[in-house]
This record gives structure tokens, sequence and C-alpha cells, in this order.
């Protein structure tokens, strides 16, 4: 029995460091898409302002 629950704890703690993984990697996608919505509205604000 214990050596099912440390199997289970270790399949555990495999899938929460992956889903670590992909939700810094979602994070910094959303970011990365900000900054470039950002740069477009100055962009965009420049060309109005001339």
């Amino acid at each position: 029995m214990s050596n099912k629950n440390k199997k289970v704890q270790a399949r555990r703690a495999a899938y929460e460091a992956r889903q670590e993984k992909e939700g810094k990697k979602v994070v910094n996608w959303i970011f990365a898409v900000l900054v470039l919505l950002a740069l477009c509205f100055i962009v965009y604000s420049v060309i109005i302002v001339m």
C-alpha cells in the first residue's frame, strides 16, 4: 500500500510541475500579447496625431 501511495504522490508531483511550467508559459504569452497591443496602440496614436 505504501509503494502505491508513493507512486501516486510522485505522479501528482510530476503533474503539478508540468502544470506550473505550462502556466508560466501561458502567462508569458499573455504578457507578450499585451505588450504588442500596447505598441500597436502607440503607433496608432502617433499616426492619428500627425
